[in-house]
């Protein structure tokens, strides 16, 4: 059965108030099927509802639960004067940067109702942004043994990231997702080795077309390829 994803874009808004949002309809849809359990249910048949959060998150440097502290470059009184959040969270994955100007988007699913394995999931996640930046004619790629979308994935010297992702999942329900960097300002990305990868540079659409882009335009292609690829209806 076509699943129905609620869609729900948060605009611009910091990352505390978006991480606590994320916790509490995972914790939801965790109760929901921890009951199922126990009154002996089908979990395919419980009443979890999957949601797509999208935000554009002021300046913040989050840092995943296997993360080293040194790949922030600078310390957290620098971060305060660059006006630069920072948070130790609770998705896999090591540091990462949220801008302006940057499609997150963070899928709350259940997982039951589409394929218990994570492999899948991160791939899927993968290919709805390879397929958006097809359309402006990029050609996205995966590289061995990381997550995310990059360009020249397998050239040691031309290799860049354009979208980053790392989630949580609990009882088959995910959170956190994905940054697809759109007219985003790298320049703060100097400050930390993104995704604790030395040696590896990030870069955007604007940066790759010579450009800015339509903001909405690209979400609205993300949108579009999320439903296409996870085989859903975003309502």
């Amino acid at each position: 059965m076509r699943q129905k994803v609620v869609f729900e874009d948060l605009g611009i808004l910091s990352y505390k108030p978006s991480w606590d949002y994320q916790e509490q309809l995972l914790q939801k849809n965790t109760q929901i099927k921890w009951q199922a359990r126990q009154n002996e249910q089908d979990v395919k048949l419980a009443s979890t509802e999957h949601r797509l959060l999208m935000v554009e998150h002021p300046p913040v440097f989050t840092l995943g639960k296997s993360g080293k502290r040194e790949n922030i470059l600078v310390s957290e009184e620098q971060l305060k004067n660059l006006g630069i959040e920072f948070f130790h969270i609770n998705r896999g994955g090591d540091v990462t940067y949220h801008g302006f100007q940057q499609i997150v988007g963070y899928p709350i699913l259940d997982l039951d109702k589409f394929k218990t394995d994570l492999g899948w999931y991160l791939r899927s996640l993968e290919q709805v942004i390879i397929e958006v930046i097809g359309t402006y004619g990029l050609k996205g790629e995966r590289s061995e043994g990381e997550t995310g979308v990059w360009l020249d994935a397998q050239d040691p010297f031309r290799a860049r990231k354009i979208c980053a992702m790392g989630i949580k999942c609990s009882r088959w329900v995910t959170m956190h997702g994905f940054a697809l960097n759109v007219n985003t300002d790298l320049s703060h990305f100097e400050f930390i080795v993104p995704c604790g990868i030395q040696g590896k540079t990030v870069t955007s659409l604007e940066k790759e077309l010579g450009k800015k882009l339509n903001y909405q335009e690209v979400k609205d292609k993300v949108k579009k390829h999320f439903e296409i690829i996870f085989d859903c209806e975003l309502v």
